[in-house]
């Protein structure tokens, strides 16, 4: 509460991340502009909720714009998006292969290579989960966890590895990245990326269009 007052006074728009209704009702209080609706989906950090179960709920319970992410790399998951509600869309897994993305090409190239049962979650059950690419790393993960290794002791595993992954390290990396990923193909400019899905947005309305009338 105190941040949000901070940013507020400074004049800063505020959209939180959020993976529930209750926090995001939580935040539309504190006097958050907009909210960014993140479903299990995408990559990194993630509730529990999926996108598309998520976000129509957002939109009945709160007045604030909300944002879907999660599991959104072409015109289809951006047109789909809107039809539940959203007024827009954030894209994170899209952009990892952007030309202007500062991450390894081991990296980008994992991505690319991916498909839609690439990604596991690591992180203990009911707490601090995240999706990553499933590599060696994200195995020994699981065979510490289910071993018995400590809280602490899979922190201590995990420090580090997001810029490990970040410097194309595969052996200590942890690669974030969506279920998505099996979409995404070829590595682009930002600006091509953001141009293929709205292109792909006005043929996917266009063909509901044709056939739906």
């Amino acid at each position: 509460g105190i941040y949000m007052k901070m940013w507020k006074e400074a004049g800063i728009k505020v959209f939180p991340v959020v993976p529930s209704v209750a926090l995001a009702k939580r935040l539309e209080r504190a006097g958050a502009d907009a909210l960014i609706v993140e479903g299990c989906e995408a990559g990194g950090h993630i509730g529990e909720a999926t996108t598309m179960a998520l976000v129509p709920q957002l939109v009945e319970n709160v007045s604030i714009p909300v944002i879907a992410a999660g599991g959104i790399a072409d015109g289809h998951g951006f047109l789909a998006a809107l039809a539940l509600g959203a007024v827009g869309v954030q894209m994170g897994t899209a952009f990892l292969v952007a030309d202007e993305c500062p991450i390894s090409d081991k990296y980008k190239q994992m991505v690319i290579d991916a498909a839609d049962s690439s990604t596991v979650l690591t992180g203990e059950y009911g707490g601090k989960q995240v999706r990553c690419i499933k590599i060696a790393f994200t195995e020994k993960y699981w065979e510490l966890h289910d071993g018995g290794a400590s809280s602490e002791e899979l922190d201590q595993y995990c420090t580090g590895s997001v810029g490990r992954a970040v410097r194309g390290d595969i052996d200590g990396g942890a690669f974030s990245a969506g279920m998505i990923c099996g979409l995404i193909k070829e590595t682009k400019p930002a600006a091509q990326v953001i141009q293929d899905v709205m292109n792909g947005a006005d043929e996917a309305y266009a063909e509901l269009k044709r056939i739906y009338g």
